[in-house]
């Protein structure tokens, strides 16, 4: 389904921010300028190419692909690349053996970790290799409740 489909049918639902929704039997389109978390959702576009927010762009997510997102059941577990230095969080889906973390959680904890890959000055405390250092607090950090700071307290 191409964008042109919105502007040439009716959808069945338009946002306030001006997102346009059409429903199939299968799952639901979207169009949109926006992505990540929305109002009680959080949409993740997969693509090749680089998301940039602004730019509108057409998803699609089947019906079995929804969740609930709520801060009652901790259903999100992080993992990191450390050669890439990258990281996300992922709904725990038929994961086993992954800590889990409330969304608002992991999404913090990922934030925090962008930083650790991004910026070396937090380093400079410590007299042990930064590669090492980093793997050791990002995986300690992804599988415990344990916070940022008793973490390299601990590894000091």
């Amino acid at each position: 389904m191409s964008s042109d489909f919105f502007t040439e049918n009716e959808f069945h639902f338009k946002s306030k921010s001006g997102s346009r929704y059409f429903y199939t039997e299968e799952g639901v389109y979207r169009y949109s300028n926006h992505w990540g978390r929305v109002a009680n959702c959080r949409w993740r576009l997969q693509s090749k190419e680089k998301i940039k927010n602004q730019n509108y762009y057409l998803g699609f997510a089947k019906w079995t692909d929804f969740y609930a997102l709520n801060e009652t059941e901790k259903q999100f577990y992080i993992s990191a690349n450390f050669e890439n230095k990258t990281v996300d969080f992922h709904h725990r889906g038929n994961a086993e053996n992954v800590f889990l973390f409330f969304a608002e959680t992991a999404q913090k904890r990922v934030a925090q970790i962008r930083k650790l890959f991004s910026d070396d000055s937090w380093a400079s405390y410590f007299e042990t290799d930064i590669e090492i250092l980093r793997k050791k607090i990002i995986s300690a950090y992804i599988h415990s409740n344990k916070t940022l700071q008793q973490i390299k307290v601990e590894l000091r």
